[in-house]
């Protein structure tokens, strides 16, 4: 999608926001004309780079990366757990063939989003493909959909207030019970909801998507990545749930160092226009 790009009020300072994150104050931002990918990569898309260049990533290197519990297809492949998250697994042998680990692959899975990607896989998918990953300031212009001022892609009303599905987060009680049963929890295809104003599907919701902004706290995506510090990672995934995770908000952020994998980050690509 090409956008226009300009200024646009970036940032949030409402109760919703997570003390200590940087999604505030309110700043005036200007972003110049870019183009986004509509959707986030699929497997797909992935698996075509993958073949044509050999790529091998960096969980598939490592030999494990970390799933949602509920979704290790063969518990004997687990490592250990994530203290104080104990839904996350680290299992041996998942990577984006393998999203549950052993006995899992990406088939039934083409034109769901791409996991277990680090930083490093998803630069070399977008250099490949003749783009970037987008910066922090750029994504969330993208994902307000030209929605000034609005908490989510597409107004102010909470996504369980909404008499459809708006985005693909946690439904239930987390991290046991899904409200639409087992077979609803993970990632679903890149298409399956509505797009924004700008025509971006799954703008929050689905998967966490990395950008190529540096995380220092505060800085609310004006710093540019440097070597090994961490990555600002935007837009909430299929675990988000207003329990533990409001992330599912296009001012919310999280972090995760350039290396991390897990089966809930993805990304999509941009270029300059």
């Amino acid at each position: 999608m090409d956008l226009p790009g300009g200024r646009f009020a970036m940032g949030y300072d409402g109760p919703l926001a997570n003390p200590g994150e940087g999604e505030g104050p309110v700043r005036e931002v200007e972003v110049a004309p870019f183009s986004i990918g509509a959707t986030t990569v699929t497997n797909q898309q992935f698996a075509t780079f993958a073949k044509a260049t050999d790529h091998v990533t960096d969980a598939e290197r490592e030999g494990w990366s970390f799933v949602f519990h509920l979704l290790v297809a063969d518990p004997r492949a687990e490592r250990g757990r994530v203290a104080g998250a104990e839904w996350w697994a680290a299992v041996d042998g998942a990577d984006w063939r393998h999203p549950g680990g052993p006995g899992s692959d990406v088939r039934r899975l083409a034109a769901h989003p791409v996991v277990h990607v680090s930083v490093h896989d998803a630069e070399a998918y977008c250099a490949w493909a003749g783009g970037r990953l987008p910066s922090e300031q750029e994504w969330e212009y993208a994902a307000r959909g030209g929605l000034e001022g609005a908490i989510y892609p597409w107004g102010d009303e909470h996504p369980d207030d909404a008499r459809a599905r708006r985005a693909v987060i946690w439904e239930g009680e987390f991290p046991h019970r899904h409200a639409r049963g087992r077979d609803a929890v993970g990632t679903q295809p890149v298409t399956s909801l509505p797009p924004n104003g700008f025509g971006l599907h799954h703008a929050v919701g689905n998967v966490w998507e990395w950008t190529s902004s540096c995380w220092d706290g505060g800085a609310l995506g004006v710093v540019p990545a440097v070597g090994d510090a961490d990555r600002v990672r935007r837009g909430g995934s299929y675990l988000c749930h207003d329990s533990y995770c409001n992330r599912y908000r296009v001012a919310a952020r999280d972090h995760s160092a350039p290396g991390d994998t897990t089966g809930n980050i993805g990304f999509r690509v941009a270029a300059d226009t």
